[in-house]
């Protein structure tokens, strides 16, 4: 069974900064995809940020520029730079990875923004 644990969450002030981070329990090599998502309350889950194995990246309009999906790889963990956060950026940020043809999903963690 993959695991997936996300950690960096918290509270930041507006215009802050946060890492997110997924650490796998499978080489991230064997991930087809790896992707950060986010669920405010009221709203649907959205994709933020994903990764191929490739390494192309894309990104939500609402964060470009601001935020960065990177990979280490003898780590096996994604991160998520967060930069110039804002209000709206409050959310519980997950984790999923695509991996053997399933989707993979950490348990979630909690990015507040307010002053």
């Amino acid at each position: 069974q993959v695991q997936l644990v996300e950690s960096g969450g918290g509270l930041v002030q507006p215009g802050g900064s946060l890492r997110l981070s997924c650490a796998a329990s499978e080489s991230i090599f064997s991930f087809n995809a790896m992707g950060w998502y986010r669920q405010a309350p009221g709203k649907q889950r959205e994709l933020v940020a994903a990764i191929t194995f490739g390494g192309s990246t894309n990104y939500v309009d609402s964060v470009k520029g601001r935020f960065t999906i990177s990979r280490d790889n003898a780590k096996n963990t994604v991160y998520l730079q967060m930069n110039s956060l804002k209000p709206e950026d409050t959310a519980v940020y997950y984790c999923k990875g695509r991996w053997r043809g399933g989707d993979y999903w950490g348990q979630g963690t909690q990015v507040t923004v307010s002053s």
